[in-house]
Parts: structure tokens; sequence; C-alpha cells
């Protein structure tokens, strides 16, 4: 197998060369059929001209007159045309921000599957409505490439539906730079000796042949297939591509399709939870640790999530802060999952973004922002509570006496309202299996409580006998509760539960019956001691002891989930209960179903105190010869006195995870969605945090120094954070009128956003054009320059956050790949079908001239499988990784990838002016 993949790679790296050598031999091929061609099936050459494109009308933008200028006019107009573009660009670094949150929201959503295991039992779990390559392939890379893409399509629209260089020239120049500048910064950034590796090594590679084919077909429609001009057939086959590169990516990521036929090995962490596979043995990358080997059959449907995870941070941190409450330590918990889980590419694209502008550590304020809102909704529940109302009930509702107690009182209490003002309420006893005037003396009556009493009592005297009988009970019932006419009415004074209280009498006559409460109880494995209570019923007289022992389960005893037990309990005589002392261990496990049991020996009774022979065993009652109908009265009291075991005398103790643990892991797993952290929820929200300046970049290495200091202060905004909030403020506050993110699941704020995108779009591509003609560059020159380096600066913060905190490099690597061929589908696919289309109804074709932008597809395709073999090579171990490693090969790469893209962009521009020839 391992010579298989050598063989495979080897014969990858040999396509990618010959691809190229096949785009230069056709191009070859088309330079000469195009010399050799004669009649009007191709349009007439276009001269090369050194001289710069004339300042014209933009989409938006009107011609600013006079067009001749002096030197000094030139240069005040270029920086006026600078500063717009650099203004703009923060516009729409701002309004990508909102829909970079909105497409987080909607990929965010959530959906239950149910799992069925091999054993035929189902398990829910929780899994996105989203498959993450899908939505890197579409919203994430349409979010991150809309301003590259509307500009193409409203550079046509502007133009009378003819070509323009400056929209395609901006989608190459910015995948140049994407593929080239950050990938180099990722590479650089990574600490000495760390590597970050592709985890979904197969989707890269369908991606990376996606964005390399693109960039070939797109040479091929312009100079091979029909030189010069776009047919409607192509337009709409290169829009085509879109899906069909979603699909193929998804059936490689699912593993659908001929994918299911490749060799496989399921693997497991010792849990069983976690599920890896792997293709080829480097196709995807699994936890190092400790693993079992899976039958096909025990390999669940479905993904699993992050409870392990959380459960173990919970852990460390209750033993990093052992004083903290649970409260302090979801909080920290929150920032750390968030801060250190896995991110989409949109979360770092708004990360980066806000950092930049002032906008503040988009987690934190994530958090604090989550705190404001549940200490809102406390305040509102509190607020609920109806304190005017006046409340009456017993308090306990259950009471245990003994036969021999004689008189006792049952406690009712008032709460609430007006306690100045008299209350009265009837109270009567009522038989259940103990009879009024043989077990207990019947009562009935009226309660008063004078203003300021809270609390009043009734008498209750048992009838004490002789006679062997079963445990029994009554009831006390409380009614009419009323205050005087004078006082205002009943109107705020009423009955709660509970209203009735439950009289227990227990026989004190013979040794008792010993049980358990319930034959299986729930133990919260926080508990710590657990208290195990074993009752005495059916008698109380004598001294009488139990043995007592734990028997495992799932659960095992000596430490492991619990303490071994085993013993015997001592009743006094009178003494109806006693406690087993079983000690649990605590290890803080979500949705933990573990047993073990706790069994009664046979009870004995022993001498009392004070008698010969104090503390043995008295004689044992012998077992009888003949029926308990037929034995004396004496014989009949002795055999059913004796002390004996009940119902429950074998327990099942189930060990469950504590309250507290499982809603705080059950808090954190909510809060752990990234959508709630970037969402908005009302406009008023969205205006606050526009008008709010808040500290920005940090070093990444303070993150773990935070947890040890005082949280208390917040970190003040910079100098450097003021300026770009006031930089920012206009467009801050303008976009804080689109609709939250938390209205139509996203939707909206998706809709407005990308109708904002286009709009400033559009001005930044007037603009563009103006600076071009007044400093003398052609448009194809500033597109794959100043356009593309624009709207390409947040995608390198994002990729450089993405490339330092991520385990993986497929958020900071991966979808580069994947934008890049989403630009050409998208960006030239839509543009030039609508143009195709418009000319072929007019009658005419729509021509694009090949010259600038075919040499730079084929110098862009060249140096692309260049940079896309690099990284392959440093996978092998030398390197370890796509990104960092050691410095020795940090720097070459870094300096190579730059390399590239400086030839890139110098050999582009002499091409563009004439000093080399042009296709």
């Amino acid at each position: 197998m391992e010579t298989c993949r050598r063989i495979a790679g080897a014969l990858a790296g040999r396509w990618l060369w010959g691809a190229a050598l096949f785009l230069l031999l056709l191009q070859a091929d088309s330079i000469s059929a195009q010399e050799n061609t004669t009649g009007t099936a191709v349009p007439a050459e276009t001269k090369c001209s050194m001289e710069a494109d004339p300042c014209r009308k933009g989409v938006i933008l009107p011609l600013w007159e006079p067009v001749v200028m002096t030197e000094g006019d030139k240069a005040a107009r270029a920086t006026i045309y600078f500063a717009g573009l650099l203004f703009f660009f923060l516009g729409v670094s701002i309004i990508a921000d909102r829909f970079m949150a909105a497409i987080e929201v909607i990929t965010a959503q959530e959906r239950e599957v149910t799992i069925k295991r091999s054993d035929g039992t189902t398990h829910t779990v929780v899994v996105k409505v989203w498959n993450e390559t899908v939505s890197n392939l579409t919203l994430m890379a349409l979010g991150s490439s809309a301003p590259e893409i509307l500009l193409s399509i409203i550079e046509i629209i502007g133009n009378n539906f003819n070509a323009g260089d400056l929209g395609p020239s901006t989608i190459v120049g910015s995948a140049a730079f994407n593929l080239f500048v950050i990938i180099a910064i990722c590479v650089q950034v990574i600490p000495d000796g760390e590597v970050r590796r592709i985890k979904h090594l197969r989707v890269f590679i369908v991606t990376a042949t996606w964005s390399l084919f693109a960039y070939l077909w797109l040479f091929l429609i312009l100079s091979v297939i029909s030189p010069k001009r776009v047919q409607v057939w192509e337009g709409v086959v290169t829009l085509a591509f879109f899906p069909v590169c979603v699909l193929i990516a998804y059936v490689a990521d699912r593993r659908l399709l001929f994918y299911k036929y490749l060799d496989k090995r399921y693997r497991a962490s010792r849990s069983k939870k976690v599920i890896v596979a792997t293709e080829g043995g480097d196709m995807e990358l699994a936890e190092k640790g400790g693993e079992d080997e899976l039958a096909d059959g025990d390999l669940p449907y479905g993904v699993g999530d992050n409870k392990r995870e959380i459960q173990e941070l919970l852990k460390d941190l209750r033993r990093k802060y052992p004083d903290a409450d649970m409260d302090t330590l979801m909080e920290k918990a929150n920032y750390e999952m968030l801060n250190s889980g896995p991110k989409s590419r949109a979360f770092y694209r708004i990360q980066a973004t806000r950092k930049m502008t002032g906008s503040g550590n988009v987690i934190k304020k994530g958090i604090q922002k989550d705190m404001q809102r549940e200490a809102s909704l406390a305040e509102i529940r509190i607020g609920q509570e109806d304190d005017s109302i006046t409340k009456v009930y017993f308090d306990p509702d259950v009471f245990t006496v003994l036969e021999n107690v004689g008189t006792f009182d049952v406690t009712v209490v008032r709460r609430g309202g007006d306690l100045n003002r008299p209350t009265y309420v009837d109270y009567k006893s009522e038989d259940g299996t103990a009879n009024a005037g043989s077990d207990y003396e019947y009562v009935e009556g009226t309660l008063y409580f004078k203003p300021g009493e809270t609390q009043k009592e009734i008498s209750v005297t048992i009838i004490d006998d002789e006679v062997f009988e079963e445990d029994e009970h009554f009831f006390m019932k409380l009614s009419n509760v009323r205050t005087s006419p004078e006082s205002g009415g009943a109107n705020d004074i009423k009955l709660v539960t509970p209203a009735v209280a439950t009289i227990n009498i227990l026989d004190d006559d013979h040794a008792g019956v010993f049980t358990f409460e319930d034959k299986e109880l729930e133990v919260h494995e926080s508990v710590g001691t657990y208290k195990l209570k074993v009752i005495r019923g059916a008698g109380a007289r004598g001294v009488i002891r139990v043995p007592y022992r734990t028997i495992d389960g799932i659960a095992k005893g000596g430490g492991d989930d619990y303490e071994d037990a085993f013993g015997e309990l001592e009743f006094q005589n009178d003494e109806t209960s006693k406690y087993i002392d079983i000690i649990i261990i605590d290890d803080e496990e979500y949705e933990k179903d573990e047993n073990f049991f706790v069994e009664l020996g046979e009870p004995y009774k022993v001498k009392p105190e004070g008698e010969e022979g104090e503390g043995e065993e008295e004689e044992p009652v012998e077992e009888p010869t003949k029926p308990v109908e037929e034995m004396t009265e004496e014989e009949r009291i002795k055999w059913l006195g004796r002390p004996q075991l009940g119902e429950h005398k074998k327990v099942e103790l189930k060990i469950i995870e504590s309250y507290e643990f499982k809603n705080a892991m059950d808090k954190l797993m909510k809060k752990t969605n990234l959508a709630l952290v970037v969402g908005t929820s009302s406009w008023r929200e969205q205006f606050v945090e526009a008008l709010t300046v808040s500290a920005g970049e940090e070093e990444e290495g303070d993150d773990d120094e935070e947890g040890e200091e005082e949280e208390g202060e917040e970190k003040l905004p910079s100098c450097s954070d003021y300026v770009m909030h006031f930089l920012t403020l206009f467009w801050k506050v303008l976009f804080a009128f689109v609709p939250p993110t938390d209205y139509w699941g996203g939707w909206a704020c998706f809709v407005v956003s990308i109708i904002w995108i286009g709009i400033l779009t559009a001005l930044i591509g007037d603009l563009a054009s103006g600076f071009g003609c007044t400093v003398g560059l052609k448009d194809a020159v500033t597109a794959i320059s100043f356009v593309a380096l624009g709207t390409s600066v947040p995608d390198t913060f994002a990729s450089k956050v993405a490339a330092v905190q991520d385990k993986y490099a497929d958020a900071s690597v991966g979808n580069v790949t994947g934008s890049n061929a989403v630009n050409v589908f998208l960006g030239i696919g839509v543009a030039w079908s609508i143009a195709a289309v418009k000319h072929a109804i007019e009658g005419n074709d729509f021509n694009v001239d090949p010259g600038t932008l075919g040499f730079a597809v084929t110098l862009f395709f060249i140096f692309a499988i260049v940079t896309i073999t690099v990284l392959m090579v440093r996978r092998l171990p030398v390197v370890g990784g796509e990104l960092g490693g050691n410095p020795k090969f940090k720097l070459p790469t870094c300096l190579l990838l730059v390399g590239m893209w400086m030839s890139y962009v110098v050999i582009s521009a002499f091409q563009s002016y004439c000093y080399i020839p042009g296709f």
C-alpha cells in the first residue's frame, strides 16, 4: 500500500507538470494557428499599446474633467483617488464583516439526527445542517471573494456588456496574491518547530485540482477553443463547473461513490466515541494516542460532538482554580473553547476585520454580551415572582412518628404579601390506612395568624397499643383560607402546594422490617459521600444490627468509581433509620451511566446496654414447624415480630453526572456555537457596537497568561485602535442599519449586505480606473496590484490568525484553493454568460482580448503548480507539514512564494506594456 501511495504521488506530480507543458504547447499552437488563419472567424487582432487606458465615465462616478492636467493636478487627483480607494476598501471590509456574520449564522444551523448503534440501540446527536465542505465552497468562498466576483459582473454591465480588464484581472491577481503571499505568510508565522498539516487532504486535492483546472479552462476558452471570443455555451459551462466542483468535493468529503471502495482503516479512541477513517494511510489525519481497531459494523452513522473536549477542559480548570465557582469556571471554559476550538473561515475573517478596525476581541465581547443577556433574563425571572400574594401551606408536608410519640405538632406557615393583617385557615384530619379513634385522635379547627405571625402549629395525638400491625398513615388538610373583611377580603391570599400533609405512624411493638427506600436510586457523582438510607418499619423495639456490603456492577470499587463499603448498622431502640456512608469518586463525566449494588444481610437482635452480655446476639428465633394460623398468640407475635428484611434488601445505585456539571456542560455546548458570538439580535446592539471602541490586536501567546492573571481589569484600547475606529466610524454607523443576523435566520442580513458590497465594489472599480488613468497605469496592472491587494488584505489577516490558532492548515490554506476556483466559476462564469447571451441576442459575438489576461492566466497556472508541489513536498517527514517547520525550511519556502508573486506582477505588467509579447 505504501508503494502504491508513492506511485500515486509521483504520478500526481508528473500530472501537474504535464498540464503546464500541455498549456504551453497549446499556447504555441494557438499563436501559430492565429498567424495562419484567414477569414472573419477570428476577431481582428488588437494592437498592443504602451499607452495607459484613457480616463472614462465609470459605472457610478462621472468622468472627472478636465482630462488634460498639469503634473501637480495629476498628483493631487491621484492622491484623492488613492485615499478614496483606501476609504472604500475599509467600507468593503466592514460590510463584508456583516456579510460573514450572516454566513456564520446560516451555516451554524443545527438539527437532531438519530444514530443507530451496532447493538440496535439508538442515540440522538446534534449535527450541523450545512456540510463543512459545501459551506466552505459556497457561502464562505462567496463571502471571501464577493468583491472580486461582483466587480467582474458590475464591470461587464457598466461597459454595456463588453469585456473589460479590471474585473477579470482582479480575479486572477487576487488568486495570485492569495496563493503565493498569503500562504507564504502562513508558513512563516507558525512558531519555530511547530507544523500545521491539512487534515482533509482528500478535499484539498479536489479543490486544488479544480483551482488549476479553472484557470486552464479560462485559457482554453480565450485562446484555443474560440480564440478572442466567448460563446454562450462556454460561459454557461464555466458557470456550471461551480456546482460540479462543489458536488465532487462533497463526494470526497463524505466518502461516497468510488471513495467507499478505497482501502479504509477505522480507528477509535479508548472511549469508543471518536471514529477516524483513513484511506491510503495519509488521506485523513488521526489524533495520536491509544487506539483500538473496529469492525466495519461498529462504525456509527453520524458525527461526533465536542462533549469530551469540554469535559476534559472543565476538569483541568477545576484543578487549576479549585476555589472558583461553577459560573467562573464556565466563563473561562467558554472563552478557552471558543478561542482554541475549530473555527470557520468566516469567523477568522470577522475576527481579523474587527481587530483591525478597533472593534475589539470578538470572542471576549461575545461572551460579555451573552453574560449580560443572561443577567437580564434572570432579572426578568426575578421580577416575575409575585410577592404581593400571601401564601399558606404546610412546611414540611410529610411527618413520620413512632406509635408511642404521644402528641406532636404539624407546622403551617404563611409567606409573602401583607403579613400585618390577620389570616384564618381551616384544617381537619382525614383517614388513610390509619383510622381516627383507634390509631390517632381526630382533629378539626381553624388556625388564626395574628398580625406579624408567620407560623402556627396543629397538635396531633397518636394512640399507642400493644398490637403488632403494619405502618399506617393519615392526612391533614387545609381549606378556606381568608382574612377579616375589614382587611380587604381574600383576593390576595391563597393556599398553595402543599396544602395536604401526610403523617406516617411507625409501629414500635416489634423489632422491625429493614429495607432500602427503593430498588433503584440515582447518585450524582459530585456528591462526595453518599448517605444511603436504611428504613426500619413495622416496629422499632430493641437493638438490631444489620450487615451490609457493596457489590460491583459496571462501576468498580476500590477507588475507581466508589470506595468499597461493608460493615453493620446498629439500630437502637425506637430508632427508625440509619445511613450507610459510601464515598463516590467524582471523575466529572458527561452523561455518565454506571451502577453498583448495596445488599443487606439478615438482621439480628443484640442485648441492649446494661444487660448481662451487652452487645451480644440474642438467641435467634427458630423456624416454626407449623403454619402461622396454628400458632399460639405468643408464638405468632414472636415469629412475626422478629427482625427481618423487607421488600428492597438489595438496591441498585446508578452513578450519574452531577446536576451542576451537566448543566454547565449543556450550557457550554450551546455557547460554543460561534454564531452566538458574531451574531446580533437587535439594531440597538449593532449601534452600540458601532459606536464603541475596544482593544484590538493581542499577542497570540498571551492567551495562556491571561488565565493566570486577574480578569477584573479590561484591556484599554491603544492609540491605533482609536485611529482605526474613527477612520471606520462612518461605515460602522451606516452598516448598523443592516438587519441583525437573528432576523430570518441570517438571510436578511445576507441579502442586504451583498447589495451593499455590490454598490461599494462598483465605486471601487470607478476609483481604481480613475487612479490608473491618472497616474498612467492600465486597468490590468491596477487590478493585479492595487485592487487585488486591497480586496485581499482582510483575508491575509484572517489566514494569519487561522494558521497560528488552528490545529490544522485547512482554514488557512485549504480554503485558498477553493476560493480561487469559485472566483473563476462565479466571477467569470456569471459575467461572461450574461454578456455572451446579450451579444447572441443582438446577433454578434462577445469579444474578449486574450492578450494580457491569457498571459497572466498562463503565468499564474505555472506558478500555482510550483506552489502546490512545494506544499505536497513539505508533507514529507523531513518537514512534517504544509505550514511551519524548521526555520531552514520556512524561510526558503516563504522567499520562493513571495518571489513568484512579485515575478507574476512584474512580468504581467511588462507584458501589458508590450515589453513582452502577449497571446
